[in-house]
């Protein structure tokens, strides 16, 4: 089976996670920090919201069972695309919406991605979503791995939207 990795950051990354994890296709899931200069960061640091780093998941997924459009068809469900440094009460850089591409073909798929959902007038906003290339990834504290399984009754703001 091969893999491909995406990075998606839509606000706090407990309950991205969460969602992600169960759609099929999805192999692993690992939640953490890019898109920011400060090297090896944590969880006090980027919850300041200056360290330019964004709460993001790094997917594993097999293509053959989950295309990347699919994937970010999810991603544009889970989290309102249309704010920019905000996620329900979250507010700050750190939860941004960014696409972190991997590949230039992941770049034009997303670009591919927004223009559709855009043109669909799903939002009554247009999408703000950040499309970067993926830069380090520093894996965030052991407890914020599978939060929401740890802690069922845990803060997420995210749900699939219609």
């Amino acid at each position: 089976m091969s893999k491909e990795t995406a990075t998606l950051a839509g606000g706090c990354f407990w309950g991205m996670e969460e969602i992600i994890r169960n759609i099929p296709g999805v192999i692993h899931t690992v939640v953490g920090y890019t898109g920011g200069e400060t090297v090896n960061p944590n969880y006090a640091v980027v919850k300041l919201g200056n360290s330019g780093h964004a709460e993001a998941v790094q997917v594993e997924f097999a293509p053959e069972k989950l295309s990347y459009a699919e994937l970010l068809g999810y991603f544009f469900r889970m989290h309102n695309p249309t704010t920019k440094n905000q996620q329900g009460n979250d507010l700050g850089s750190q939860y941004r919406s960014a696409i972190f591409y991997h590949s230039l073909e992941q770049k034009k798929t997303a670009l591919e991605v927004i223009k559709k959902i855009d043109s669909q007038k799903k939002w009554n906003r247009p999408i703000v979503t950040e499309i970067v290339e993926v830069s380090k990834f520093y894996p965030a504290e052991e407890y914020h791995q599978d939060y929401l399984q740890k802690n069922p009754q845990g803060y997420t703001c995210h749900w699939l939207r219609d």
